[in-house]
């Protein structure tokens, strides 16, 4: 292997998009790898957020922010669950370069960022934790500039791309998916999203709109890079190329991959890049690494999600790192309701629903999927199975996954009951306790607070995924009125492992020694979140990804960042 060769990126998601771009940009060529035959990965699935302290598009719009107040914030949040599995290194070489390269990629012209207004910290009650600024998306941007890449990139079923966050907010998220008449949005046209819609719609509709294809949240973000990578000569990109080795030289260093092709496997020379994202379809992984069982797991995670990355780096001597199950970003979801995939929304948190565990007894804020997590996986107190619960009054208004407001659920999907008590019996939940418990909720909702586990108090979840039209709280409802609906929630994947390949600051995949392996990175959530240990907020693993892209794509190209 020499300088000459072209740097591999295994994965063609936003990270590994992001690593090519700043090789290639810095002077090396890249070539980038992908299983599927779509790009964008997980990214292109997400809410397109980029959560960045300090960063120079909060400050343009007057909000103050320093990077000693972002380490505040990680610090708190991070002290709270296994603080010893936070790397300091990593975690100050992220805080410390992340601002320069959010805007190293908006003066390359890969994205316009814009602030999402409004969208608070997770943690809104510990210290350093902002009102808004720290989370990032692009400007709307045009499909037709990526000319015949448009059909190559994943689209969106989990959100309705064409829509932005103002209208999100605005509007609440669950409202978005539903057109004005309450029905269900227009059916989707790009039948190779390859999965069932999350709710009423893929973003598809939004076609035909004036601008022709306004792409955003996590599509958006990833179109946007790959429309400038699309003018970089020194980039290739292969998709239908599933690397299934990594080549070594006699000292063990990596000096290039072995794919698999519909026609045969070929080798490819040069430093290789691991940004395969996680292991979402590895049920064996799954099992090993979150304790979860097949009927207790399910993903929303392009199916290519298996565990790639991993692998490859275990053959070679690389190590994971492991974060506790209870602080991995995965969400209560449910099988989908049509077809053999898996759905997850923001229904969990609205009005007139609540989640118990078999007991029926609420255990958690179950508005909140980080205390969700933590309470239902605690490896002391475990409550699964888990159950939603809900009532008339928010199937009228709300629906749940396809099933729009009034609409009538799908026959054996959801179970129903005339009384509490004869719900908790058809899902094997005891229905003397779940009355009690839906009738000391009911006080709590009718008053707006929740003093047994603080349901309403996390303000980005009432902005981003509660109903702002409801009062006294857009996510406390009484469950009160008949008939009752119920469903038993299984934890869904979205691409973001937490434990993963162990990195250092600067994307060197580690050994058991702690000792970099030469010729091969990982950036993106193939890598274990050590840089933040359980902290975690939405963006950052996208904020992240882009951040290790920046410092690997500058030291691959001989041009390291200080």
């Amino acid at each position: 292997m020499t300088d000459t060769d072209p740097v591999i990126v295994v994965g063609a998601g936003l990270s590994g998009l992001a690593t090519a771009l700043a090789s290639a940009a810095n002077g090396r060529p890249a070539v980038v790898l992908e299983a599927a035959d779509l790009v964008g990965g997980a990214a292109a699935y997400s809410g397109g957020q980029v959560w960045c302290g300090a960063n120079h598009v909060a400050a343009r719009e007057g909000v103050e922010d320093t990077q000693e107040l972002t380490e505040t914030y990680i610090r708190d949040v991070a002290s709270h669950l296994a603080p010893e599995v936070l790397d300091e290194q990593a975690l100050l070489r992220w805080l410390r370069r992340s601002p320069a390269a959010m805007e190293y990629w908006e003066d390359l012209k890969a994205i316009a960022w814009t602030m999402i207004p409004g969208l608070a910290d997770y943690h809104n009650e510990a210290a350093g934790a902002l009102p808004e600024g720290r989370y990032l998306t692009n400007e709307v941007i045009d499909g037709a500039v990526l000319g015949d890449w448009r059909e190559k990139l994943r689209y969106s079923p989990y959100f309705p791309v064409g829509t932005t966050y103002r209208d999100l907010l605005g509007k609440g998220r669950r409202a978005t998916y539903v057109d004005d008449d309450g029905g269900e949005a227009e059916a989707a046209k790009h039948s190779h999203a390859g999965l069932p819609a999350f709710g009423l719609t893929d973003g598809t509709g939004f076609d035909g709109a004036e601008s022709g294809d306004p792409l955003t949240y996590g599509t958006g973000v990833v179109a946007s890079f790959l429309n400038r990578v699309l003018q970089e000569p020194d980039i290739e990109i292969r998709v239908n190329h599933r690397v299934v080795g990594l080549l070594t030289d006699e000292n063990g260093a990596v000096v290039g991959v072995r794919a698999q092709t519909d026609d045969g496997e070929v080798e490819l020379r040069g430093p290789v890049v691991l940004a395969t994202s996680t292991y979402d379809w590895d049920p064996d992984m799954v099992e090993d690494i979150l304790g979860l069982s097949p009927e207790d797991w399910g993903s929303v995670a392009p199916e290519s999600i298996r565990g790639d990355g991993l692998r490859l780096a275990r053959s070679v001597g690389g190590v994971l790192a492991r974060i506790p199950a209870n602080a991995t970003p995965i969400l209560p979801g449910w099988r989908s309701e049509v077809g053999t995939g898996f759905g997850y929304g923001p229904e969990y948190a609205m009005p007139h629903s609540m989640i118990v565990d078999r007991t029926g007894n609420r255990y958690c804020n179950d508005s909140y999927w980080v205390d969700i997590c933590r309470k239902t996986l605690d490896p002391n107190d475990r409550h699964l199975p888990f159950f939603l619960i809900w009532d008339d009054q928010h199937r009228r208004k709300y629906g749940l996954a396809a099933t729009p407001p009034g609409g009538e659920y799908p026959e054996g999907w959801v179970q129903q009951g005339a009384t509490l008590r004869e719900l908790g019996d058809k899902l094997g939940i005891d229905g003397e306790q779940l009355t009690k418990t839906a009738e000391r909720y009911s006080e709590f909702a009718r008053e707006g607070t929740d003093p047994d586990y603080g349901r309403g108090s996390i303000d980005y979840v009432n902005r981003f995924a509660g109903d702002p039209e409801h009062t006294p709280s857009p996510v406390l409802g009484e469950v009160n009125t008949a008939p009752f609906h119920g469903i038993r929630l299984r934890f869904v994947g979205t691409g973001i492992g937490t434990s993963g390949v162990h990195i250092d600051g600067d994307g060197h995949v580690l050994d058991e020694h702690g000792q970099p392996i030469s010729g091969l990175y990982a950036a993106g959530s193939v890598a274990a979140l050590t840089t933040t240990g359980t902290a975690y907020n939405s963006g950052i693993a996208l904020g992240r990804g882009l951040t290790l892209a920046y410092l690997i794509g500058h030291e691959l190209a001989g041009r390291p960042i200080a």
